[in-house]
């Protein structure tokens, strides 16, 4: 008997299951996953994780482009078992989906990179930490254990900075640099303003920070620097004043418990409130160049991907630099309101620059049968970002695993199905045509 392969074995895990009266506590269905998550979540980390730009636009038309495709099953195909197996810049895969780097996940859930990390590792599937996360890269990488993982950059106006952040990512065993180019300034992320919650200021999401030498060292010269700084309550009076003081206690009690060290201690040291202020100072570079990403190669051995990339002209230019790898992204939708859809990008950017170069498809995807289409389409492989997310929230490092063996499961059927037997077979075309109109 051939192997029955990802999806046909997580079905029989999930039927038998049911024999015995237990449904999945994470479901298969897109749109039931995020809606219990939802439920499961606070409101500020709904906001942060499902939100978009301005009035969502870009998410919807991230949607909406994998809506404008079909897949064309053939038959007949006599197509027994399928390979999942693919490999990108060096780093093997076992099925063609990464997840994707998301800052700040421990509005979800406390250590929540490590718990994504255990969960792909699980699953056997590589992981891109983030440069906002918010535990040290080097204690995710050993919940990693052997399964690969890719570092996210954003790139600081501290060029001394950049050069830790490498370095301590090739030291723990990177084997990729992605370089988020999108994110020079935050979008106007409507439900965050309207809760006022940026979770940066809470100390949430700047573990890679404060676990940085290079980093702190910038954080003890502000520290030493500073004189006696005006009250931030001055000026307030009455109840506004109550209510003020209220929060910022709460404020401080948080960057208290995110800093290294104990709380107690935290709370008596600028440190943890000047950490937050130097991050917010120096995380991100909006000069942000073709200049910059020019001096990579005298600062990483590591292969580089550029993410973020939406034009033909830019993918031509980074391919034409020598860039190792280009990720199609327009950052979930959560930068610039009415964007082009990341999979409407990738068409053209594959036309623009052949088949050769490595592509990768970042934003929107949240299904086996989206990541064969992305495939269909040129992508080599594709990123999973909030569906993990939402796995997080409602089982932990499980919830990660059950997210990512449902999607992989999808894809494998969705290959024998359609009578693709391997990635090559996916790519090779003539698996998806456009929705008619």
């Amino acid at each position: 008997m051939p192997p029955v392969g990802p999806g046909r074995a997580r079905q029989s895990t999930i039927y038998r299951r049911g024999t015995l009266g237990q449904s999945p506590r994470v479901p298969t269905h897109p749109d039931e996953l995020e809606s219990r998550a939802r439920a499961a979540m606070s409101d500020r980390a709904w906001a942060y994780v499902a939100g978009g730009a301005g009035a969502g636009a870009t998410v919807d038309a991230n949607r909406a482009a994998f809506d404008r495709w079909q897949v064309v099953p053939r038959m007949l195909h006599g197509t027994t078992t399928r390979d999942l197996r693919t490999e990108v810049l060096g780093t093997p895969l076992a099925a063609p989906v990464m997840l994707a780097p998301v800052g700040a996940a421990d509005l979800v859930a406390p250590r929540s990179d490590e718990s994504i990390a255990r969960g792909a590792a699980a699953a056997g599937t590589a992981y891109v930490f983030s440069t906002q996360g918010c535990v040290p890269m080097e204690e995710t990488a050993r919940a990693m254990g052997d399964v690969p993982w890719w570092y996210q950059l954003y790139w600081s106006v501290d060029e001394a900075l950049v050069d830790s952040l490498l370095g301590r990512a090739e030291a723990a065993g990177a084997q990729a640099l992605v370089v988020t180019l999108d994110t020079t300034m935050l979008g106007w992320r409507t439900r965050d303003l309207d809760l006022g919650s940026l979770p940066f200021t809470q100390g949430i999401g700047i573990a890679q920070y404060t676990s940085d030498p290079r980093f702190m060292e910038v954080v003890r010269e502000r520290v030493a620097a500073a004189g006696e700084e005006p009250s931030p309550l001055a000026g307030t009076k009455g109840a506004e004043k109550v209510v003020a003081v209220a929060s910022g206690a709460r404020t401080l009690v948080s960057q208290a418990r995110r800093h290294p060290g104990g709380v107690r201690d935290n709370l008596r040291s600028p440190e943890p409130r000047a950490a937050v202020e130097t991050f917010l100072d120096i995380y991100s570079n909006p000069g942000l160049s073709w200049q910059h990403i020019e001096t990579l190669r005298d600062r990483t051995s590591l292969p580089v991907l550029l993410k973020g990339i939406l034009h033909p002209d830019d993918a031509q230019r980074a391919v034409d630099s020598g860039i190792d790898g280009i990720i199609v992204s327009n950052h979930g939708g959560r930068q610039v309101d009415r964007s082009v859809a990341s999979l409407d990008a990738l068409v053209a950017v594959r036309e623009r620059i052949g088949p050769d170069p490595v592509v990768l498809l970042d934003s929107g995807v949240r299904s086996g049968a989206d990541v064969f289409v992305a495939l269909a389409l040129g992508a080599d492989a594709t990123l999973l970002g909030r569906p993990h997310i939402y796995g997080l929230a409602l089982d932990g490092a499980d919830g990660v695993q059950s997210v990512i063996d449902d999607v992989v499961a999808e894809l494998d059927l969705t290959m024998g199905l359609a009578g693709a037997a391997s990635i090559a077979d996916v790519r090779a075309g003539g698996f998806v045509e456009r929705r008619p109109t």
